[in-house]
């Protein structure tokens, strides 16, 4: 006698978990027909109950490692989990902004043109620690293991270690193959010219990265089943024509390539280098020898994290997706600060209202009337937050101005900060009238985080030297103009005013004191 059911799954973090399961339901006897849905995480399932029962159903399934959940109501231990998880997300990326820690992995040297074959896998080795930094979540989101149990056929010692291995392969290929690009433009332009993207391109690219990172990390934990509608996945008629768990095989590949062409400073470098090589194969081999020496440390985490989630599977996947989440928004706040489209501070605002949304939001309540005053109420905490960060920034920079006692000495503002080695200091100037800003760098405080900064709305890229720096610009509107890092890391403000503050008068010849000690914006880094 058929019948049908339909159960909710748990535990699918891909479109390969759902046609994992319904291939495995098809070719159990019993089983009449068989549907699986990754964005609902349902499976609705025709069954003749005189061959085999719901229970050897749900045992089939769970032998997959994946979590039948026969009561879809209201739950509390539902809602605890969505809140803890988000909590953890939210304290990890604020004391990651707060103390910097991402930033004290920054290379202190970049490659140049002038080194040797040795030099360039030595660099390497070096900027692997920021490779970490800026990939490593990336990298861990194609090492975690789906599954507590190894796939048919995934047997042996270095199954653990393939993911991992076929990641860093994939950023050889990929790094060597865009060295040879490089080095045959390079032989046709002579060699040595200039390379590398834009700072706002590099933002762009940073923020779309960001997001998918953390779409990515969400969906492995399954707190939204409504985000698993943006995952990027391969077409269907080619992920049936590759097969399942050979597609799984190839993704980490897959993505290995695509990370080679995430823009950051070393790469860039790198860039210049087999640009300036000025023949196809040298660039190649430039690029080949640095890329190896990424590869130790690369291949170390992925592994580690493979190995032990052979053992620890659900434990590993749940922190390391959220490693992922947290890595993916500091990645958005470096592209937020390099693009100029979302400032760093905004980002940590939208982060902590979005925690609270996602807890409202996955509150059970049946009566759809109920649901909908709950996304209503969800959607004014995001956009009260907005408005209140403005405001907030608004009176920041009234305040500052007020306090700044600043009047143009000879027709220039003569702005004075002291660079430090972990911050970047906000300044308040007035509009109209030319800047010159002299930034004294003692020994010592230059690091491979701080040595370069970008104010994009100015045109300004200045590279920092021990003594005395001077950038100077004239601001034409007021506002606030941000500027960062070349990473975008590190981030200061720039408080521009009319000058009419009851405060902005002073005596004349007046010069203006910016404190490197800042309240807490986000920019410490390197401490």
């Amino acid at each position: 006698m058929e019948k049908t059911v339909r159960l909710h799954i748990g535990g699918m973090t891909c479109v390969n978990c759902a046609d994992k399961i319904k291939k495995t339901l098809k070719r159990t006897n019993g089983v009449i027909r068989a549907s699986v849905s990754y964005n609902n995480a349902i499976a609705d399932i025709a069954y003749d109950e005189k061959i085999i029962s719901l229970k050897k159903i749900i045992t089939v399934i769970e032998r997959l490692n994946y979590k039948v959940i026969l009561n879809q109501k209201a739950s509390g231990a539902g809602v605890a989990k969505t809140t803890c998880i988000l909590a953890v997300i939210v304290l990890l990326y604020v004391v990651l902004q707060v103390t910097g820690i991402l930033n004290l992995l920054a290379p202190g040297q970049l490659a140049d043109a002038k080194m040797s074959y040795g030099m360039l896998f030595v660099i390497g080795l070096l900027t692997s620690v920021h490779c970490i930094a800026m990939c490593g979540g990336i990298n861990l989101s194609q090492c975690i293991p789906q599954t507590a149990q190894g796939e048919p056929g995934d047997t042996g010692r270095l199954a653990a270690f393939r993911p991992a291995l076929a990641y860093n392969m994939g950023r050889v290929f990929s790094y060597t193959a865009v060295g040879f690009v490089l080095g045959f433009a390079g032989s046709l332009a002579g060699g040595g010219a200039g390379a590398g993207l834009s700072v706002f391109l590099q933002g762009i690219l940073k923020i779309i990265a960001g997001l998918l990172m953390v779409v990515m990390g969400i969906n492995m934990l399954g707190l939204f089943p409504w985000l698993r509608k943006f995952t990027i996945r391969m077409p269907k008629a080619l992920a049936r024509k590759v097969g399942g768990q050979r597609a799984k095989a190839a993704r980490p590949f897959a993505v290995g390539i695509l990370n080679g062409f995430m823009p950051c400073g070393p790469l860039q470098s790198m860039w210049l280098v087999a640009l300036s090589a000025g023949n196809p194969f040298a660039g190649a081999l430039s690029m080949f020898l640095f890329s190896l020496g990424t590869v130790p440390l690369m291949l170390g985490l992925g592994s580690v994290v493979s190995a032990i989630g052979r053992k620890f599977a659900d434990k590993v996947m749940t922190a390391g997706a959220v490693l992922v989440v947290v890595l993916g928004l500091a990645m958005l706040s470096q592209g937020g600060s390099l693009s100029g489209w979302l400032p760093p501070d905004l980002l940590l605002v939208l982060v902590i209202a979005f925690g609270v949304a996602g807890v409202m939001l996955s509150i059970p309540i049946e009566k759809k009337v109920f649901k909908n005053i709950v996304n209503v109420v969800s959607l004014a905490v995001v956009i009260g937050a907005c408005a209140l960060w403005s405001y907030q920034g608004t009176q920041t920079q009234r305040g500052l101005a007020a306090d700044t006692g600043m009047e143009a000495a000879d027709s220039v503002q003569v702005i004075n900060s002291t660079l430090t080695y972990s911050r970047y200091p906000d300044i308040t100037v007035q509009a109209g009238v030319p800047v010159k800003w002299i930034i004294d760098a003692p020994e010592g405080s230059i690091n491979g985080c701080n040595y370069k900064i970008f104010i994009q709305d100015y045109g300004i890229e200045y590279t920092f030297h021990t003594g005395e720096n001077i950038i100077e610009f004239t601001p034409e509107d007021t506002g606030t103009v941000r500027y960062s890092c070349w990473m975008g890391m590190i981030y200061g403000n720039i408080y521009v005013t009319d000058g009419t503050e009851s405060g902005a008068s002073g005596a004349e010849g007046s010069t203006a004191e910016a404190s490197a000690g800042l309240m807490y914006s986000g920019k410490s880094c390197c401490n």
